[in-house]
């Protein structure tokens, strides 16, 4: 199949994978990142999250991160909302697009949210309608589509069963995601064949870790299919609860390299997309996890100091 000539990527950073930083994170850095990546070009930016500060205290602030953000014309400013208090909370702040979730696996199902899969399609329902009724988007994740930590391995028939679900729920984008990052790109071929013969290709996005390394390899196989829509989390941000010390989300730097390598358009202004990668590591006390926005930091401050060698 023909490569697109254009993709859009969809930041996480400020969610995903902040959520899962253990230290709190001021709310300033929060709408300095956002602000950032928005001014890099990205056009679609999940920023938080309105769930129950119990449960995730780093998103306790939601409500003052999305009255602080800047929206650019041409922006969608989505966030993950749970429930209907979460959807009552994001509807308040503005949201443009509101995220919910199902796994691909009863056992993970069951682990994490104390239901099965079909009982927790029943409980986003009432979400979905009040989305529907308020003129909002509906993205939607099937988590664990390429493996389970729980089960193991992953019927692709199940995987095809929750996006049936979830696209007659009525959202308008379902992503396909490698929560674990043990896809193969080879898996990822033949999940997306599969589930693109249920759900139109348009409405599919790409959601993947790199836990074993192979989330830009799973990308690209992913474009292969048709596939035009991609999540990705800035510097890498964000981690694995399964594998202890692995990677998280595959970095949005990757990504817009890979991208750009192929002549694919993004809408991203790859070196300031760079410069916030570095920034927000800085933040948080560590190295970014993008190696290309390593390599090309590193690139930029040889030839400063060549240039302070030569002058």
């Amino acid at each position: 199949m023909k490569l697109p000539s254009r993709v859009l990527i969809t930041e996480v950073g400020p969610r995903d994978g902040l959520q899962n930083e253990k230290q709190p994170v001021a709310t300033d850095v929060k709408v300095e990142l956002c602000e950032r990546l928005l001014g890099a070009g990205v056009r679609q930016l999940e920023a938080t999250s309105f769930v129950s500060p119990k449960w995730v205290p780093q998103m306790a602030d939601a409500a003052d991160v999305m009255a602080r953000l800047p929206r650019p014309q041409g922006t969608r400013i989505s966030v993950l909302t749970p429930n209907m208090k979460g959807f009552e909370g994001a509807l308040a702040a503005g949201a443009d697009e509101v995220v919910i979730f199902a796994a691909a696996s009863e056992a993970f199902s069951m682990r994490n949210i104390n239901c099965s899969i079909a009982e927790s399609i029943e409980r986003f329902r009432p979400v979905a309608e009040a989305a529907k009724a308020h003129r909002l988007r509906l993205r939607a994740a099937v988590s664990v589509a390429f493996g389970c930590p729980y089960q193991g391995e992953v019927p692709v028939a199940a995987v095809v069963d929750v996006s049936q679900r979830l696209r007659d729920l009525g959202c308008d984008e379902i992503g396909i995601a490698d929560t674990i990052g043990v896809g193969t790109a080879g898996q990822v071929e033949r999940v997306f064949d599969a589930v693109t013969r249920a759900v139109p290709r348009e409405q599919l996005s790409g959601h993947f870790h790199d836990t074993y390394g192979q989330a830009i390899a799973n990308v690209t196989a992913s474009l292969r299919c048709g596939i035009e829509r991609f999540d990705a989390s800035i510097a890498g941000l964000g981690g694995c609860p399964y594998a202890k010390g692995a990677t998280g989300n595959v970095a949005t730097e990757d990504v817009v390299y890979l991208m750009h390598g192929l002549g694919i358009e993004t809408g991203i202004d790859l070196d300031r997309l760079v410069d916030t990668g570095q920034w927000i590591s800085a933040q948080l006390g560590r190295r970014s996890q993008s190696r290309a926005g390593n390599a090309l930091a590193a690139r930029r401050e040889h030839n400063r100091m060549s240039e302070r060698e030569t002058a």
